[in-house]
């Protein structure tokens, strides 16, 4: 008997998101945050963002045709702070998240910072679970405004 296996499905490429995709940045964004409403009182401030002034500055970059992952990220002095990532609900499991963090320390690696930044919110339990596993550590727990936040960093060598 002869077993036949597939080709590994290549990665999706992630790239600098255009004008034309701000509906889909949208889209993807309130599918991955809306299930967080109920649980932690107020709409997640990602769903918030001004989607357009982000992809117009640079700050975006998304993965899959049609669109099923993205993240936003803004480089400071001395960090990439990684202000929001989304996989589309239809796309969990299939590692787009973990392709996208690979992306975001490249990008941070490539701009010469030497850390990446984020916080996420202390409701959004995954998260907690998620960021450690791929090195970021806990640097403290403050309160913004409605927004109980987990700030957390990574430091790359």
């Amino acid at each position: 008997m002869r077993y036949f296996t597939r080709p590994p499905v290549p990665a999706a490429e992630i790239r600098p998101a255009v004008a034309a995709d701000v509906p889909a940045v949208r889209a993807v964004t309130d599918a991955a945050y809306h299930p967080y409403i109920e649980r932690i009182g107020v709409v997640p401030q990602p769903m918030e963002a001004d989607h357009a002034a982000n992809v117009a500055a640079g700050r975006v970059f998304v993965t899959g045709e049609p669109v099923d992952g993205l993240v936003v990220v803004e480089a400071l002095r001395d960090h990439l702070f990684l202000d929001s990532i989304a996989v589309h609900p239809d796309a969990r499991g299939r590692g787009v998240g973990r392709r996208l963090l690979a992306f975001v320390e490249a990008r941070a690696r490539a701009l010469g910072l030497s850390e990446i930044r984020l916080y996420t919110n202390a409701m959004m339990w995954e998260n907690q679970q998620i960021y450690p596993k791929y090195g970021y550590e806990v640097v403290e727990r403050r309160v913004d405004g409605p927004y109980d936040r987990f700030h957390y960093r990574k430091r790359l060598e």
